[in-house]
């Protein structure tokens, strides 16, 4: 079986918080919607916060203290890392 994408996990992380279900997405939108991921995934550890929504709904991050000069694979850890804790967090609100 076919390990998924980390990619595609971050896109799905921001199709779930732009919380508009389904739908067409550009290849722009798709890499706002990675960014929203990685923000979202990175407030966790107090790098980003929440600003707000714009008049379209999408939401908007801001940096609250930047991030450390992980190399590619620390980066990739922390990550992978992040994404199962949100997963977890999101399953105990089910």
């Amino acid at each position: 079986m076919e390990k998924p994408d980390i990619k595609i996990m971050l896109f799905l992380i921001g199709v779930q918080e732009l919380g508009k279900g389904p739908m067409k997405f550009t290849k722009r939108q798709k890499e706002e919607l990675m960014h929203i991921a990685t923000c979202r995934l990175f407030s966790a550890m107090g790098f980003y916060e929440l600003e707000g929504l714009d008049q379209d709904g999408w939401p908007h991050w801001r940096l609250v203290k930047p991030i450390p000069n992980y190399t590619l694979l620390e980066q990739e850890m922390v990550i992978k890392s992040l994404i199962v804790d949100y997963f977890e967090e999101i399953g105990n609100l089910a």
